[in-house]
């Protein structure tokens, strides 16, 4: 009797998840093409810019914020989307134990596609990272070969 209110409270809880596992994975979607913006303008300048200033605390600090912001994608954006493909296939496969085709075919359309979405911000934010990278570290060997 125990064992079955904690499986039914854990189900309650794990089923409360999905909606905002979603909206999260939607908010990290706009993120990343911010981020993707701000990479755009960084390449086209926004760099050199700061590496013209010559002021290499500033550069290191923008530098770091905005590695660190492209690592969180990186990292967050798959996490959300495995636990958007694991939540609704457990219904799901209830679903499909009943035979009820039609909840089962929803739960796989919603796993699928918030795996794709987290793979997505997974895969921008890893080579926003991996750009950003390269350019901070070109532009402080730069910056300390100048000074």
């Amino acid at each position: 009797m125990p064992f079955s209110i904690t499986m039914e409270l854990m189900d309650t809880v794990v089923r409360w998840l999905l909606e905002p596992v979603i909206v999260g994975l939607l908010v990290l979607v706009a993120v990343a093409v911010w981020e993707l913006g701000l990479a755009l303008g960084e390449r086209s300048g926004g760099v050199r810019r700061l590496e013209l200033s010559g002021d290499a605390e500033r550069l290191a600090y923008r530098a770091r914020r905005r590695i660190d912001r492209a690592d969180l994608l990186a990292r967050i954006g798959p996490m959300l989307g495995l636990m958007g493909t694991l939540i609704p296939l457990g219904p799901g496969l209830a679903a499909m134990g009943r035979g009820e085709l039609e909840i089962l075919a929803q739960a796989v359309t919603v796993a699928f596609n918030t795996t794709v979405l987290g793979l997505l911000v997974g895969i921008l934010g890893f080579l926003l990272g991996r750009l950003r990278r390269r350019w901070y570290d070109a532009a402080m060997e730069r910056l300390e070969a100048a000074a």
